[in-house]
């Protein structure tokens, strides 16, 4: 399988099974698009009267080097994976990550908030420190002979916890050199409580830290406001640019949402890359399809757009020396994940699980609260056996929309907890999430493909 497409001035071929990028001229193209088809013969009358000033010659040369490239491999592969990755997921029980919901509480009013303002659908909630230690002597229990393991900090707000966040970060560090394991910590933040002490901390033990803004100060203080109802913008973006000037070469996103009603998102993100952040991301809203703040049919065609307009415009940036990241075209065509993770994804509810205040285990964190996914706790384990198979049987060749997607190798069968409340199943797709990855993945190629050809 290929797939061709045409974005930023350039005509890509991308070879599904073995990875190859092409990037070609028209003629080639075209040739490439018509050759498992049509006979040689018909590809040469057809681009003759498509190329009137091409040599015949140079048509069946370009013909000869498109057979060529399949017979090495690199164009029209067979798909070499599924046959020799079956059962990868189902091998063993190794737990290498917890989200841990430090706080089921948080001191924003966010109104497309997936976890309701924190709580979750139950009642506001703090992890206990006892509680926390439990959670990581599971993972350490539970994680075989991986050494490095990672825990996310989460909420809510998990800075309205920070003495148990420190806690555990210090209990952690205290039980690599006895077990052998190595801990990578992640905070997601608001930024409400991120005061000098929280930066200095972060900054010290925090491998990755996730600050959440929406852009523009009008779209971030539509939806992301306190309590009292006033926008966040003014009190979180001074300590935001502190804590980054502080964070050195650290690991940090700079993380909106946008929704129904910013679709031009990409002004949102140029305006958070314009106030010096270089660390970037936009995620689509997570909610019913009934909210307001839902994106449409009619978005689509609209944010596929917003995404080419962001590629071009972080080529031009790139080139005039002021680049920056955006975590959804951040693509690695050389060496990449290796196939385990393109087949079975992130691991929810096998390798990565979320841990509620009170100890409770959930495939992740968009799983929370739902009483049908609770899979166990971390006094007792995993007890939801049969649950916990499900997941591992999650995989691009388990879906049959993936199996025939030219993407499945990037998305990896995409989000189980988006399949679930889209399609009422983890084993099926979030079409609409699917599209827009496509566009992502698109522009992320091409991005990478401007790059190598500088």
């Amino acid at each position: 399988m290929i797939h061709q497409f045409r974005l930023g001035g350039l005509n890509i071929v991308l070879d599904i099974g073995s990875g190859s990028v092409h990037v070609v001229d028209g003629l080639a193209y075209d040739v490439i698009a018509l050759y498992e088809n049509s006979p040689a013969e018909d590809i040469v009358s057809a681009m003759k009267e498509k190329y009137p000033d091409e040599p015949e010659s140079e048509i069946r040369e370009c013909i000869s080097e498109v057979e060529e490239l399949k017979k090495c491999g690199k164009l029209f592969s067979d798909d070499r994976f599924e046959a020799a990755t079956s059962g990868f997921k189902t091998k063993n029980n190794e737990v290498k990550a917890l989200c841990l919901h430090v706080s089921h509480s948080c001191n924003l009013n966010c109104a497309y908030c997936f976890a309701g303002q924190g709580r979750y659908k139950g009642e506001t909630a703090m992890m206990s420190l006892e509680t926390g230690k439990r959670a990581l002597e599971f993972l350490i229990e539970n994680s075989g002979r991986r050494t490095n393991l990672e825990v996310d900090f989460f909420g809510g707000e998990p800075l309205m916890n920070l003495e148990v966040v420190k806690a555990l970060v210090a209990y952690a560090r205290s039980r690599e050199k006895d077990t052998g394991k190595l801990f990578r910590f992640t905070l997601t933040t608001n930024g409400v409580l991120l005061d000098d002490e929280a930066i200095e901390f972060a900054n010290r033990e925090m491998n990755n830290v996730v600050l959440s803004l929406d852009g523009r100060k009008e779209v971030n203080d539509r939806f992301r406001k306190n309590f009292a109802g006033e926008g966040s913008y003014d009190l979180i973006l001074p300590k935001f640019k502190k804590f980054v000037e502080a964070r050195g070469d650290k690991e940090y996103y700079l993380r909106g949402t946008f929704t129904h009603f910013n679709t031009d998102f990409t002004r949102d993100i140029l305006h958070m890359a314009d106030l010096g952040f270089e660390k970037l991301s936009m995620e689509p809203v997570v909610c019913a399809p009934g909210d307001p703040f839902a994106l449409t049919e009619e978005d689509m065609p609209v944010i596929k757009e917003q995404y080419e307009i962001l590629a071009e415009e972080m080529l031009k940036r790139q080139r005039e020396g002021r680049g920056f990241t955006f975590y959804h075209y951040m693509i690695d065509l050389k060496h990449g994940p290796c196939i385990y993770k393109r087949i079975a994804g992130c691991g929810s509810g096998t390798e990565y699980l979320a841990v509620t205040p009170w100890g409770e285990l959930f495939p992740c964190h968009q799983f929370v609260g739902d009483e049908k996914y609770s899979m166990g706790n971390v006094w007792e384990g995993v007890t939801n056996i049969a649950l916990r198979d499900k997941f591992s049987r999650c995989s691009v060749y388990s879906r049959s929309k993936c199996r025939e997607c030219w993407a499945r190798l990037y998305c990896s069968g995409g989000c189980a907890a988006n399949a679930y409340h889209a399609a009422g199943d983890i084993a099926e797709t979030y079409d609409y999430g699917c599209e827009l990855f496509k566009k992502r993945i698109e522009c992320a190629i091409m991005l990478k493909a401007a790059e190598e050809s500088c």
